[in-house]
């Protein structure tokens, strides 16, 4: 639904589909609240997916009104004003239920009466003047930068060259252009061939690859970890037998990951050379947190492991992000960030076919968080091997460089790679 969802948004100019969101989350909640059924949940799952994939409207919606020096920090606040709103949202929900008779129909109706009111202001939203891809002129720059914000740019393209020699194509803005080709007339076709020229361009890069490939296959874990954590808690503790205190555990789980995505901003690591290493140590974490959920038998240290997982999701993403949009003009941010999220996805639905579905295997709730916890150990793996390769790569060539300078030590030495800087 995604793609189909993204041409709609680019044509209308975003503030339709944002309404559009907001009402499919009220149709949603209407049908949890008044349907019964199968096919009646399967009809709110259907507007649940027309919800994930219409997010993609709001931030292109924000980009489209602001100038591109203040995109990363309306990223900034536009994620930490989420969290926020979420964290504030799991307290209430916690107080109303723990300390009155508030059943959790209750708290539907509460969040019901919360996006009409979203749905209030969506209406007054100011008219965006142009869009990403149907309204701009394309003998233009993709993205018209400052020229500050180009020169970082290609300081990062060059530092991404450096540590990895293998990496000679990027998906930035090339210093060369190739002769242009003549454009199709017809103007949807023509769109087209400027978003596959682009994934092309995008995903040419290994670098920018692999932290996609992680993005998509991470998100589709977790996104399973936060659809089933609920039922792992009421299988490990039921409500009925004992005291659940899983809107405070939600609240204290986001506000750890708020800081842990905040505390990427502030690090002055290397990560082309060891971002992908990270992945590893901490896909790795999150298995094990994973493993901690499954076998334990306390409630307590299954809150735990999940204030783990999100906290250490969350930190990755934003590094993620990072990683991916440094290359990125602003059509391709949206384009690759959609690409992406389409295939988490389309990983997720497939995950839940056969470890969910009673048409796959149907396993119990404790049996599908070992196999998440397995999952992740595979990425772990295999950014293991990525990272090592990636680190003993830039160490032999630095040895050949130290080589080359002392066997010409009147030649200048190469100029060391600075590190690119993490801060949103």
């Amino acid at each position: 639904m995604l793609p189909p969802v993204f041409i709609l948004t680019d044509y209308l100019r975003y503030k339709p589909v944002i309404m559009l969101h907001v009402v499919a989350f009220i149709i949603c909640y209407l049908i949890l609240l008044f349907g019964r059924g199968v096919m009646l949940m399967q009809v709110a799952e259907f507007f649940f997916g027309l919800v994930s994939a219409t997010e993609i409207a709001y931030f292109s919606y924000i980009y489209s009104m602001v100038s591109p020096e203040h995109y990363q920090k309306v990223s900034s606040y536009c994620r930490s004003i989420t969290l926020v709103a979420y964290t504030g949202g799991s307290v209430l929900a916690q107080l109303l239920v723990s300390l009155t008779t508030l059943s959790y129909s209750g708290l539907f109706y509460i969040t019901l009466a919360c996006v009409s009111v979203a749905f209030f202001f969506s209406l007054f939203l100011p008219m965006p003047t142009k869009s990403m891809f149907f309204h701009t002129n394309y003998d233009r720059e993709a993205c018209q930068k400052p020229l500050e914000q180009d020169a970082a740019l290609e300081e990062a393209q060059k530092n991404h060259k450096i540590v990895h020699p293998e990496l000679h194509t990027t998906s930035g803005m090339p210093d060369k252009k190739e002769p242009s080709k003549p454009e199709p007339e017809n103007v949807a076709l023509r769109v087209f061939v400027h978003w596959f020229q682009d994934l092309k361009d995008c995903y040419s890069s290994k670098h920018l690859f692999y932290w996609s490939l992680w993005w998509a296959f991470a998100t589709s874990g977790y996104n399973q970890v936060l659809n089933y954590v609920q039922v792992l808690w009421e299988d490990k503790a039921p409500s009925q037998d004992s005291s659940i205190y899983n809107g405070a555990v939600e609240a204290i789980a986001t506000f750890g990951g708020a800081l842990a995505a905040f505390s990427v901003g502030y690090m002055k690591v290397n990560w082309d050379l060891l971002g992908e290493l990270g992945l590893a140590i901490f896909s790795a974490l999150i298995a094990g947190a994973l493993f901690l959920m499954n076998y334990t038998l306390s409630i307590w240290v299954c809150y735990a492991g999940y204030l783990l997982v999100k906290s250490s999701y969350m930190f990755l993403i934003t590094i993620a992000v990072f990683q991916i949009a440094v290359n990125l003009s602003v059509e391709r941010y949206a384009l690759v960030f959609g690409i992406d999220t389409f295939i988490a996805l389309v990983i997720q639905a497939i995950m839940t076919l056969i470890v969910a579905d009673k048409r796959g295997f149907n396993l119990q709730i404790t049996t599908q968080f070992l196999v998440y916890g397995s999952y992740f150990a595979v990425i772990a793996g295999v950014f293991l091997v990525r990272g090592t390769y990636i680190i003993y790569s830039a160490k032999c060539q630095k040895e050949v460089e130290s080589l080359a300078a002392t066997q010409n030590p009147n030649e200048p030495c190469p100029q060391e790679p600075r590190d690119v800087s993490t801060k949103f």
